[in-house]
C-alpha cells in the first residue's frame, strides 16, 4: 500500500478508491457479483478498456479492497471484496441517492439506487451481511424471502 499524500482521512479514502474507474469496478463486484476479469470487462455499462481494468484491479488488490484468488493453470482468477470494501456499502448507497437527486439517470439503472435509498441503513446492513457470506465465506443470514442481491436483481429486471 502506497503512502498517502497527507494524513487527512478523506484524502486517504480518495487515494484508495476515489477515481471513477475504481468506484465502478467495486460497484460491479459489489452489486453485480462480477468476479472475473472478462466478466468485468464485457459487462461494464461504461465500457472500461482492458488496460484500465487491469490497472484498477491491481490497485484495488494492492490497497486491500479486493483479493485475487490464485488460479491454477488454465483457470480464471476470481476477485472478492474484503471487509474494507464491504463497509463501503453505505457510501455507495449515498452516492447513488445523490445521483438520483442531482443527475440525469435512466429508469433501468436507477432502480437499485432507489431500493437502497428506500431501505436505508437496515437494508445496507443486510446487504453487507450477504456480501460477507459471498465474499468472505461467513454464514449466510437466515431470512424468509430473497436476499438483498436477489431483490436488487429483481428490481433491475423489472425495469427492463
Amino acid at each position: 500500500m502506497a503512502e498517502a499524500r497527507s494524513g487527512c482521512p478523506i484524502n486517504a479514502a480518495v487515494e484508495a478508491f476515489g477515481d471513477s474507474w475504481s468506484l465502478l469496478v467495486l460497484r460491479d463486484v459489489m452489486f453485480g457479483n462480477r468476479r472475473y476479469f472478462r466478466e468485468l470487462l464485457t459487462t461494464s455499462e461504461e465500457g472500461i478498456a482492458s488496460n484500465i481494468l487491469a490497472d484498477r484491479l491491481k490497485r484495488l488488490v494492492g490497497s486491500g479492497l479486493l483479493t485475487r484468488e490464485d488460479a491454477g493453470p488454465g483457470r480464471r482468477a476470481a476477485y472478492s471484496l474484503t471487509e474494507s470494501s464491504i463497509q463501503l456499502v453505505p457510501i455507495f448507497a449515498q452516492l447513488g441517492d445523490w445521483g438520483l437527486r442531482h443527475r440525469p439517470t435512466t429508469k433501468q439503472l436507477r432502480v437499485r439506487a432507489e431500493l437502497l435509498a428506500a431501505g436505508g441503513p437496515e437494508l445496507w446492513a443486510e446487504f453487507m451481511a450477504d456480501l460477507r457470506a459471498i465474499h468472505l465465506g461467513e454464514p449466510a443470514p437466515e431470512r424468509n424471502g430473497p436476499n438483498v442481491m436477489e431483490r436488487l436483481a429483481e428490481a433491475y429486471a423489472a425495469a427492463l
